[in-house]
């Protein structure tokens, strides 16, 4: 990247910073991209994973915001149906709570105008015992009806992976766990960056003649580095409760109003039901937001509430996460009633800064930031792309696309059907890297499903840690705890044969690792 000067530089390696890297190069520039962390280290692999229009800020009468991400939501599932899936959501109605029957159908209605939503998903108003159909667990003292509309349920991390690999295959040149450690400037204005590699802690200059500051939580501190901040962000922290199945047996997803008026989804996933999420002002390391004890509290209360019947407690919690937005500073604003619009800064020395925004509009918002890089570049080409792994012809085909390539697999036809399922069309790569592997194979103690998922995730998707493996590429830390538990071992040991790491490394990683596991289960303070 020091040998090559670039038309374009995104510093962060969310959703974001992908989504602008994939917009830039398929427009003709030359584009790199670094991130501190690992990619999709920050919020992009913590949110409440939905791709979703917003319905709630029907409330707060911001209807092009509603339309905009409701669009996109269509392009996002069709680019990417193996990441991102429909999902009908349950909204009870309760008397006395902060929906009312017919304001809540009229919203619906609304919605589905604004977002555009294809008319086999329009929202239906139920009965009471329709919703109980559907939902036996809820609440039914004081339920009116309910209304029932399409959401998207997505992998986050999984998300921001396939856009930064798509990106790559255009010509990107991108990297983890490099920070900018300042801006390189000729005449006043930024002509490249100084980075510093995590990992080698070698550091070099990477050329650009623009560059695009997609730093998330952290957009603040680089602005600092060039001296422009101005505007500033505020940090919001939101989590989400894991539980298994078995204990929290959710047929349905569910958006349901809380006892102060905020609302909370409910959602069944891969044998789990997750819970989430809160909405509180953060004010510590972004880079290690963990669930506090009252953020603990407010949501198992939401859960004794919507769910009275369940009797859930703290030691049904298998896992949790946290997340941060970056969100836009408001005076006199509540979390929950800061706008989630994302606005875009110039500096004078030409650095450009993209702040705010959501997961589910990160392609149009990579659009708006490229439309401003000056230069001849013509028009947006990711409309109708195809992300990494999205090239399974239509979506609406896509559990056909599943079944017969997962037939036409040496695997067994549940593991290839779940590698199908979040791999996609990247699921035949998996499938020839196992057969190559099974030709060498040592005795590593790895199944050849696994060893194929995490080799794949080396070459191709840049893990060097064992938490990039079991947190960002598969999403095992959350939905999967056994199974990390497991294979944890083994994964570590065959990582540190694979990068030559001394037993100190090794050690080390498996510490990290670790403690990954405990502040799933723990809130801050607590000791296991």
């Amino acid at each position: 990247m020091s040998d090559t000067s670039f038309d374009l530089l995104v510093i962060g390696g969310g959703i974001t910073g992908a989504g602008i890297a994939l917009d830039a190069a398929t427009r003709g520039m030359k584009t790199a991209l670094v991130e501190m962390q690992d990619f999709a280290g920050g919020t992009s692999s913590r949110s409440t994973k939905l791709i979703h229009g917003g319905l709630r800020y029907l409330k707060q009468g911001e209807f092009k915001q509603v339309a905009e991400v409701g669009r996109e939501r269509a392009i996002v599932y069709k680019n990417g149906p193996h990441v991102t899936k429909p999902e009908w959501m349950l909204l009870p109605i309760y008397q006395g709570g902060t929906l009312g029957r017919w304001g809540t159908s009229f919203g619906l209605w609304l919605y589905d105008r604004l977002a555009g939503v294809k008319r086999s998903e329009r929202r239906k108003m139920l009965t009471v015992a329709e919703v109980l159909e559907k939902e036996p667990l809820l609440n039914k003292t004081g339920l009116l009806c309910g209304g029932y509309y399409v959401e998207y349920r997505t992998d986050d991390a999984r998300l921001t992976l396939e856009v930064t690999k798509k990106a790559v295959a255009k010509g990107v040149l991108a990297v983890n766990y490099t920070e900018v450690e300042s801006f390189v400037y000729n005449k006043e204005l930024i002509a490249g960056v100084r980075v510093k590699d995590q990992l080698s802690k070698q550091e070099y200059v990477i050329p650009a003649n623009k560059v695009v500051n997609a730093a998330g939580p952290w957009v603040d501190l680089v602005r600092e580095k060039d001296g422009s901040r101005k505007k500033t962000i505020q940090w919001t922290k939101g989590i989400h409760l894991v539980f298994d199945q078995r204990r929290f047996p959710l047929r349905q997803a569910i958006y349901f109003d809380t006892f102060d008026g905020r609302m909370v989804f409910a959602i069944p996933r891969d044998g789990k039901t997750y819970v989430g999420t809160t909405d509180t002002i953060f004010h510590g390391d972004p880079m290690h937001p963990r669930m506090e004890v009252e953020d603990r509290v407010y949501l198992l209360g939401a859960i004794s509430g919507t769910f009275p019947g369940l009797y859930i407690t703290e030691k049904d919690i298998e896992s949790s996460w946290a997340g941060i937005r970056p969100l836009i500073a408001q005076a006199g604003k509540k979390p929950s009633e800061i706008s989630r619009k994302d606005e875009i800064w110039h500096s004078s020395s030409g650095l450009l800064t993209v702040a705010g925004g959501k997961l589910t509009g990160y392609r149009k918002m990579a659009e708006m930031v490229v439309d401003r890089i000056p230069g001849n570049w013509g028009p947006c080409q990711t409309r109708q792309m195809p992300i990494s792994g999205g090239e399974v012809g239509r979506a609406d085909n896509f559990l056909h696309y599943v079944e017969e390539t997962a037939k036409a697999s040496s695997f067994s036809l549940q593991w290839a059907k779940q590698i199908v399922c979040q791999y996609g069309s990247n699921a035949k790569t998996i499938f020839s890297l196992a057969r190559e592997l099974a030709k060498n194979k040592e005795d590593l103690g790895l199944p050849i499903e696994l060893l194929a998922i995490l080799e794949y995730s080396i070459r191709e998707e840049m893990a060097v840690t064992p938490a990039d493996f079991f947190v960002r590429r598969t999403g095992a830390l959350y939905f999967r705890r056994k199974w990390v538990e497991e294979w944890k071992q083994p994964v570590i040991s065959y990582m540190a044969k694979r990068f030559d790491w001394s037993l100190k490394e090794k050690i080390k990683h498996l510490t990290d690792l670790n403690q990954h596991l405990q502040e799933t289960i723990l809130a801050v303070g607590e000791e296991s």
